[in-house]
């Protein structure tokens, strides 16, 4: 399993990215998973989807309520949710099929089992790692 892909390996996996799921986007402007979200979006290079049970838009756009109602199979899954609820994130990702490409969980979030089930299930795996951040950085 690499959880911390080299920059090789980090561009390989953006540049192959068409389509992004956001689990736990915000509508709040001051959360994190709001301005990367926007970011996304604004670098019109993916198509983006939220995903947030509690909400229904995001600045016009509509949020679905699961990953599984996405109207299409993400090419990544971006996370932005608490540790213990890492392994359902990963279930509901698996649930997919075709599975999507990528799991990307944000910075701060590491979680060694989901880490490895992932990578068994043939998903490239990005750990505590701002996908925002990576973006901008790598050229």
């Amino acid at each position: 399993m690499t959880a911390s892909p080299d920059d090789a390996a980090l561009r390989r996996i953006l540049a192959e990215t068409r389509t992004i799921a956001v689990v736990g986007a915000s509508a709040k402007r001051t959360r994190p998973s709001y301005e990367i979200y926007s970011y996304l979006v604004s670098t019109g290079q993916y198509q983006v989807f939220p995903v947030n049970p509690t909400i229904t838009e995001i600045d016009g756009a509509p949020v679905y309520p699961r990953l599984a109602d996405v109207p299409v199979i993400p090419d990544m899954v971006d996370v932005f949710r608490r540790f213990d609820e890492l392994p359902a994130v990963l279930a509901d990702t698996l649930a997919l099929q075709p599975h999507p490409k990528t799991l990307w969980l944000q910075q701060g979030l590491w979680h060694e089992q989901v880490g490895r089930d992932a990578a068994a299930a043939g998903l490239h795996v990005v750990m505590d790692r701002c996908l925002m951040v990576e973006h901008a950085r790598l050229p």
